[in-house]
């Protein structure tokens, strides 16, 4: 049986220092791909935009920089407030995407309940389809 763990939440996309727009994502979490965390930005439109990245990146950023090249996660304060820096880069374009970070460790800490870090490889039976393999 899978499990899946999912936070809507309104992102927002920087534009300038001084300007940012609100992005309706959902964070998703599925035990069937145990390593990755999938984000889902404009859900409630016609084009929603996907992006998928390791599990560990997005726990690593919350407290310190990290990630190169396609993704870069960080944590800063802005205005005040605790926030996650998600820099994505694509050939379609660059977005750098601002999460709240008590939202995002709140959602983070459900996905390592359900799959504690070090036992993703158990979630994928892979012990199981090696022994397969070796046994034929």
């Amino acid at each position: 049986m899978h499990t899946v763990v999912e936070r809507e939440l309104e992102l927002k996309l920087v534009l300038s220092p001084e300007r940012r727009v609100p992005v309706p994502a959902r964070l998703g979490y599925l035990t069937d791909d145990p390593y990755a965390v999938h984000v889902t930005f404009h859900i409630d439109t016609e084009h929603p935009v996907y992006w998928t990245f390791a599990r560990d990146l997005l726990v690593e950023g919350v407290f310190r920089p990290c990630g190169q090249g396609d993704v870069r996660v960080w944590p800063t304060k802005t205005e005040g407030r605790c926030v996650v820096l998600m820099a994505l880069s694509s050939p379609d374009g660059d977005a750098l995407l601002e999460a709240p970070a008590a939202a995002v460790s709140a959602w983070l800490e459900r996905t390592l309940r359900v799959v504690p870090p070090g036992t993703e490889g158990e979630q994928r039976g892979l012990d199981d389809e090696l022994a397969q393999l070796l046994a034929q």
